[in-house]
């Protein structure tokens, strides 16, 4: 079954939209996916939407957050968890946005990932949803379930986006992390995934079954 086929099955089972796909879908402005993404970072997806209203019903603009007294932003972005040090990086990032490319947030990867405290996965991010350019990106929904499903053995997301490169188009790249995390939301969880309202199990190893069986068996008998 090719790559294009399995992510045809789990989208036809997701419901709902990801936070960054409701701003893409909604077609926001760049500089907002790129704020909402970096605070996403170790955050539930409602959380940092909460953070995202909350934070532009204040301050739209990379000059309106550069100039931002630092105070204020980390009340207005609480609720995504580690504000003290998202609102310095977003007030970073926004002063560079702001005085370098002259309000306008970058579309190519190399000036992304030059921006303070912006990685590979917020720069592909940005990419995808803001720009709707091929890229793919990594998160831990993203890595655990690729190399559940045996495409890749990595221990790292950076190692986790070069193979996948390799092994899937690139027409199909936009989407991997749209399903991914939903699916990983919902269906495919860290550590007590749904296999049995798995619409791809018997794409799934083996070995991985087995081990989630035995892990069950355990459970019940303790």
């Amino acid at each position: 079954m090719s790559y294009t086929k399995i992510f045809d099955i789990i989208e036809s089972k997701l419901e709902g939209e990801t936070h960054l796909d409701e701003l893409a879908s909604k077609k926001q402005d760049p500089f907002k996916i790129l704020i909402s993404t970096i605070l996403s970072a170790r955050t539930r997806d409602e959380n940092t939407r909460q953070a995202t209203i909350t934070l532009f019903s204040k301050f739209k603009t990379p000059n309106q957050i550069a100039n931002a007294h630092i105070d204020e932003l980390e009340q207005l972005i609480y609720k995504a968890g580690f504000y003290r040090v998202k609102a310095q990086r977003i007030k970073e990032v926004a002063k560079i946005i702001d005085q370098d490319y002259n309000g306008v947030v970058p579309d190519n990867y190399k000036d992304l990932i030059s921006l303070k405290g912006v990685g590979s996965k917020t720069a592909n991010c940005v990419l995808v949803y803001a720009f709707k350019k091929p890229a793919i990106p990594v998160d831990i929904h993203v890595h655990r379930i690729s190399n559940r499903l045996g495409w890749v053995k990595t221990l790292r997301p950076e190692q986790t986006e070069e193979a996948l490169k390799i092994i899937i188009p690139k027409d199909q790249w936009i989407r991997i992390n749209r399903i991914f995390v939903r699916f990983g939301q919902t269906t495919c969880l860290p550590n007590r995934p749904k296999c049995e309202s798995c619409p791809i199990s018997s794409r799934c190893p083996k070995d991985f079954s087995m081990e989630l069986s035995l892990k069950k068996k355990k459970k019940k008998k303790s």
